[in-house]
């Protein structure tokens, strides 16, 4: 507990005076979120940008030829890609692709933790993923979107870089498996916020970052807090099975799933291993 409180203090110093080394977007990331804001970008444009980063581009490639997207005929090229998958979504999707870079280590531990945390939050967003395709096939004048939710879900799990990297810095004090798990628990959600700000995402994102885990917030209509949390159910996130049973009533209510046992059939698990597809 000593240990805890100790980073706990450390890690709100550090917000308080503006100290904390928050991750930042990878330069490509960066100008691909600029373009897709631009209201007078064009696909060529788009297409030139991603085409700078051969990884994002080979990525690009792969999510424009996943099984999610259905559609027979490959595309071969960048441009192609960016046609398909279109500039909105291409916003989301790049952002993905350079969130991965930055959970990476040094330390054995620390790493073990980064790729543990990455794995987790692909898990929850190819849950998220796939449930809001459903839904917006039945409610296709919804407000809620694909793109968003994408975003959402992979940020959702942003916090617990900082506390890695302090771990990482200071190995002998703070990384051990242990206390790492409790850290993460009680203070990634905080400094996830932080990022999103950091990062100038909308403050639907903080939002999402700073209260998916906090069940006391239950909003009435179906909302991006929800398809997250189904994510987390997935996964096994949440660990009280009341907990869980209630919040999967909840979504069946909302449309969300058919029935309780939705996640489990055939349909959704198809359409669960063709998104994470795109991811790994």
């Amino acid at each position: 507990m000593a240990t805890e409180n100790a980073l706990y203090t450390i890690l709100l110093e550090k917000i308080k005076h503006e100290e904390l080394v928050l991750p930042t977007l990878p330069e490509v990331a960066l100008r691909v979120r600029k373009a897709a804001d631009d209201p007078e970008v064009n696909l060529a444009q788009m297409s030139e940008i991603i085409s700078q980063d051969p990884a994002l581009a080979l990525g690009i490639v792969k999510v424009a030829n996943s099984a999610i997207l259905g559609r027979k005929v490959k595309v071969e090229t960048v441009a192609q890609a960016v046609t398909r998958i279109g500039l909105r979504q291409i916003k989301s999707i790049a952002t993905a692709m350079a969130i991965e870079q930055i959970f990476i280590s040094d330390n054995d531990i620390v790493a073990m933790y980064m790729k543990k945390s990455w794995l987790s939050t692909i898990g929850v967003a190819s849950v998220a993923i796939s449930l809001m395709t459903f839904y917006i096939q039945k409610h296709k004048h919804s407000s809620l979107t694909l793109d968003t939710i994408t975003l959402a879900a992979l940020v959702h799990n942003l916090g617990v870089l900082p506390i890695l990297t302090e771990a990482e810095h200071h190995p002998d004090i703070f990384a051990n498996p242990t206390f790492l798990q409790q850290a993460i628990s009680k203070l990634s959600s905080r400094i996830g916020a932080e990022i999103t700000r950091a990062w100038g995402l909308s403050e639907e994102f903080t939002l999402l970052v700073e209260r998916w885990s906090d069940l006391t917030l239950l909003p009435d209509e179906p909302h991006y807090l929800d398809f997250i949390r189904a994510g987390a159910v997935y996964h096994n996130l949440f660990k009280v099975e009341s907990t869980k049973e209630a919040l999967l009533t909840s979504y069946v209510r909302k449309g969300i799933m058919q029935d309780i046992d939705f996640m489990i059939t055939d349909e959704f698990k198809e359409m669960y291993d063709n998104v994470k597809g795109m991811f790994s």
